[in-house]
């Protein structure tokens, strides 16, 4: 099994090798690699201090608390994981179940601290999924627990904000007012179910797929209850049980994330022209996993524009064509919604899609026919959505770099020039400006990953003779210091809480490696950092 090919393909002898570990951590470990989350661990401690690893939980929640009292990412970014450690810590206390309940009740004192200070600010919350569902709901929880301490008579936080107050629950109230009038449970809300609380016990409107509820850890958790009361499904028991595996205690968010992962990976290989020859086990796999609806990105969640059009293109890519007729049921008709009745959009969607319908309708006859009127309005609706600096912003990622990367790769191989040569311009220019001082580039600090899909657009367009992009890419090549499974991406992917794909991030940084080896021309007097293995967990 290989999955590099095509000996006579300039390669570097590194990428090469990396790209085959690559590989078999793909089909050796199906449901992806994903890093934790403290906002579903949280939650799964919460919910079922039964289940393998509970300790470990709280090890992590403790372990990973910042020095300002919260968790999580930066800014906004902290509220959502914030409220569930502390919510976790405080029930830990409530039903007698630590061990450390001093060191428990220091740092959910801390973090309730900082969470009533955010909330009271009216800090804003980050378009990642559910945060105006889940953020009341902890709140609400958090309070019931307070309510608890202070009736008690409890010293822990006799001096702390007391109840958290000024929290919009208006939809929080009409999901549960929903819910119990027996209504269809729409399917984008199973992800999230956890927010239900004891409404979502077994609630006979939702069904585990794959013994999964949503995907979820935290949801399948609270669908569960306790799985000593008749009824518990084995299931769900072996789902739960998986998914604090890998990890040895703590939680992703979505777990598996099968086709995700090998769709974006691949993608972002094949986009940089690494020689591929996936398995044939693989492919057949993703092959399968597209039904007349599209695909989801886990077991239990809705079909999505998005999964669906990178595993369509990188089909295609790797001689695998699959009609993309699935795709026209996400068509709003100015542009394409990540999954039916989503509120908002996303330009990284819109993307993806472009690539699949301009793939199509550049190579097959039907395609040709079907699509290729859609690709130019679809390209002008992503022009449009530009912003006014020359970069792009989405709600799948927090960072502006990778949005970027994605829109101007689809618009400089499948846009019209008139639409495409203009954004793209802007969008290099962008990326020149913002380059830190140390070579990198990022949102709130330089990273690894955000400094590749920089290279990616720099060395991968044919528009990259722009004033600064030689010198932009000889600053920068050098601060890819590629890495192993010992150095830590910092979380920049939306889900409840930010989480890395680490070999979706990984696969980024190689196709850069591939890049520079295509535009020697730029990178040929540039110092190439040594690659270090991808070991793959059997």
């Amino acid at each position: 099994m290989t999955a590099v090919a095509d000996a006579g393909a300039r390669h570097e002898p590194a990428v090469a090798a990396s790209v085959r570990e690559l590989h078999s951590a793909m089909v050796l470990e199906p449901a992806g690699r994903v890093t934790p989350s403290v906002y579903e661990t949280g939650r799964v401690v919460a919910d079922a201090p039964w289940l393998t690893g509970h300790d470990r939980r709280l090890r992590y929640l403790l372990d990973t608390q910042r020095a300002d009292g919260g968790w999580g990412g930066p800014s906004g970014y902290a509220v959502v994981p914030t409220a569930s450690a502390v919510e976790a810590l405080l029930g830990t206390l409530r039903d007698g179940r630590a061990a450390d309940p001093d060191g428990l009740a220091s740092a959910a004192g801390r973090g309730l601290g900082v969470l009533a200070d955010w909330l009271g600010q009216g800090t804003s919350l980050p378009d990642t999924p559910a945060a105006d569902l889940i953020v009341p709901a902890l709140v609400q929880r958090i309070n019931y627990q307070l309510a608890f301490f202070a009736a008690r008579g409890d010293r822990w936080f006799a001096d702390g904000p007391g109840a958290i107050a000024g929290v919009d629950r208006r939809r929080l109230d009409a999901v549960h007012a929903l819910v119990a009038s027996g209504r269809p449970v729409p399917q984008k809300l199973v992800h999230a179910f956890e927010v239900l609380g004891p409404a979502a016990y077994r609630h006979g409107g939702v069904s585990p797929v794959a013994g999964a509820i949503g995907a979820s850890p935290a949801a399948t958790a609270a669908w569960l209850g306790d799985p000593a009361t008749p009824g518990a499904d084995p299931e769900v028991l072996a789902y739960l049980r998986a998914a604090v595996g890998p990890l040895d205690g703590p939680v992703p968010c979505t777990t598996p994330i099968t086709v995700f992962e090998r769709a974006w990976t691949l993608s972002n290989l094949v986009r940089a022209g690494v020689p591929l020859r996936p398995a044939p086990k693989l492919l057949a796999e993703l092959v399968a996993a597209l039904g007349p609806q599209g695909v989801a990105t886990g077991p239990g969640l809705p079909a999505d524009a998005d999964t669906t059009s990178v595993a369509l293109y990188v089909l295609a890519r790797l001689g695998h064509p699959v009609d993309p007729a699935s795709l026209l049921l996400f068509d709003t008709g100015t542009h394409f919604c990540t999954w039916r009745g989503e509120d908002g959009r996303s330009v990284t969607t819109n993307a993806h899609v472009l690539e699949a319908l301009g793939w199509h309708a550049r190579h097959t006859a039907a395609g040709a026919s079907r699509y290729a009127g859609r690709v130019p309005a679809l390209a002008g609706w992503l022009a449009d959505e530009q912003q006014p600096d020359g970069c792009w912003a989405d709600r799948w990622h927090a960072s502006p770099y990778y949005a970027t990367a994605c829109v101007v790769t689809a618009l400089d191989r499948y846009a019209p020039a008139d639409i495409a040569g203009p954004a793209v311009d802007r969008a290099i220019d962008w990326l020149v400006a913002s380059q830190r001082a140390d070579g990198t580039w990022g949102r709130f600090a330089g990273t690894v990953e955000e400094t590749a899909y920089a290279l990616h657009v720099l060395l991968g367009t044919r528009r990259s003779v722009r004033p600064g992009v030689a010198e932009a890419i000889a600053r920068g090549f050098p601060q890819l210091a590629e890495v192993d499974d010992r150095h830590e991406h910092p979380p920049l992917w939306h889900d409840k809480d930010l989480y890395t794909p680490v070999l979706i991030v990984r696969a980024a940084v190689l196709g850069v490696r591939q890049l520079a080896v295509a535009r020697d021309d730029l990178v040929s007097n540039v110092d190439r950092p040594p690659l270090r293995t991808c070991t793959a967990v059997t």
